[in-house]
């Protein structure tokens, strides 16, 4: 039996999709609940259900708690600064985004949110090992922890799925 599931969150948003093993545990332990199902069986020695096509997270992870959940990654400092340089402001495409010390390393900057942020491959060589003031450029914004990051939009390439589940993500997704 193959299958996915659109994970949903406890405001009906798409999070992810996940195998239908994992949809069947998540709704199993209460940490989820169907939304649609397929028609398909699902049979143990002690039970059967239909294999769950959509679940929605049944538990509110109240904001305070995210806060803490931020994680210090590449993908999440390029989320913060919007995928824009943040010396020119251009938006060039992921190849072209850099990670840059605002204090360099050889002058005790450390690898934090405080002092890294996104910039074009032009801009972090031209500002080189100096900092912003010496290479004669400005900040954007000031860099700092993020209490929370926008959703990633979520690449999903749904040909692969089966006729059910692709018109269901069609309506949770808005795609044609």
């Amino acid at each position: 039996m193959e299958g996915n599931a659109l994970l949903l969150n406890e405001i009906f948003q798409p999070i992810q999709l996940i195998p239908w093993q994992k949809a069947v545990q998540l709704f199993y332990l209460g940490k989820a609940e169907v939304v649609e199902e397929s028609t398909q069986v699902i049979r143990t020695v002690s039970f059967s259900m239909r294999m769950p096509l959509v679940l929605r997270l049944t538990r509110i992870v109240p904001l305070r708690a995210r806060r803490n959940l931020v994680r210090f990654t590449r993908n999440n400092i390029f989320l913060r600064d919007r995928y824009q340089c943040q010396y020119c402001g251009h938006k060039p495409s992921r190849h072209n985004l850099t990670l840059d010390h605002v204090k360099p390393v050889v002058s005790g900057g450390l690898k934090t949110w405080q002092n890294i942020v996104t910039a074009c491959r032009s801009c972090n060589q031209r500002k080189g090992g100096r900092t912003p003031q010496e290479a004669k450029m400005v900040l954007m914004r000031k860099p700092a922890k993020p209490q929370w990051l926008p959703l990633q939009e979520a690449a999903i390439n749904i040909a692969h799925l089966p006729e059910n589940l692709r018109i269901l993500l069609k309506g949770y997704l808005l795609i044609e």
